[in-house]
């Protein structure tokens, strides 16, 4: 016979009051049987309907993502994650990236920019943007501010806290400086920085965002609101497997 739970016990389980417990048992949004006047929830049939809340974590793609053994990789729900940050980077019309704080990227690049597109596509030259993703993480100051790139456009970040530990950024970038386009001189300059030719890069120099000083103001505002929703989605996700491994603790004790 299964091990059946008390409303007691799945209060501690789920971390919420015993009348919520009831409401839900009720409502038929918990397994549950009653017995006499008592509320009992089959063990193993709660321990699927927990893992029917968790999201599992499509592992990433090793060629778009150096840092598919990162911890906060582990952590995250990628496909949700990706599809929040393709959401907010059409929204905002920039450029998103979540990076682990050396600066390799977790994610695919939501929305990229023209000269990122062509670079990307040159193992050395990306090397160039991660770098830059990486000084960003070194930087000390807490609050968000446009950093100049490799390839001269602006970019900024928000650092994901989990904890006390850093572990990782939400990049935003391909964003135009005043003094964009450049000229044909430093277009050169820029094409022997990366490896690339002129003629590769040039035709692709115009198509990143340009913003207003007002929608600026806002992307320093909101990117770490961004960063913070991907900790809190640690957070939450970190606790229901803990909730997991203890409702499988009661099943096999």
């Amino acid at each position: 016979m299964a091990k059946m739970l008390t409303a007691k016990e799945m209060q501690e389980l789920l971390q919420v009051d015993r009348s919520t417990i009831y409401r839900m048992a009720e409502a038929r949004r918990l397994p549950a049987v009653k017995v006499g006047r008592q509320w009992r929830f089959p063990a193993d049939q709660i321990e699927h309907w927990l893992q029917k809340q968790t999201l599992i974590p499509t592992p990433a793609d090793p060629s778009v993502s150096p840092a598919s053994d990162n911890g906060l990789a582990k952590l995250l729900p990628m496909e949700c994650v990706q599809l929040i940050q393709d959401t907010f980077a059409e929204a905002l019309g920039v450029m998103i990236v979540l990076t682990d704080m050396a600066g390799r990227p977790i994610t695919e690049v939501s929305k990229p920019c023209g000269p990122y597109k062509v670079i990307s596509e040159i193992p050395n030259a990306l090397q160039k943007c991660i770098e830059d993703w990486a000084h960003m993480g070194e930087i000390l100051d807490l609050e968000p501010r446009f950093i100049r790139s490799h390839l001269g456009l602006l970019g900024t970040r928000g650092l994901v806290r989990v904890g006390t530990e850093l572990k990782g950024m939400v990049i935003i970038g391909g964003i135009a400086p005043d003094d964009w386009p450049p000229t044909p001189q430093h277009i050169a300059a820029m094409a022997a920085e990366f490896g690339v030719s002129p003629e590769s890069i040039a035709p692709h120099i115009t198509e990143v965002f340009y913003l207003s000083e007002e929608r600026k103001l806002l992307i320093l505002t909101i990117v770490q609101h961004i960063a913070n929703i991907i900790a809190h989605i640690v957070t939450e996700r970190t606790d229901l497997i803990g909730k997991l491994n203890a409702i499988a603790q009661l099943i096999t004790s």
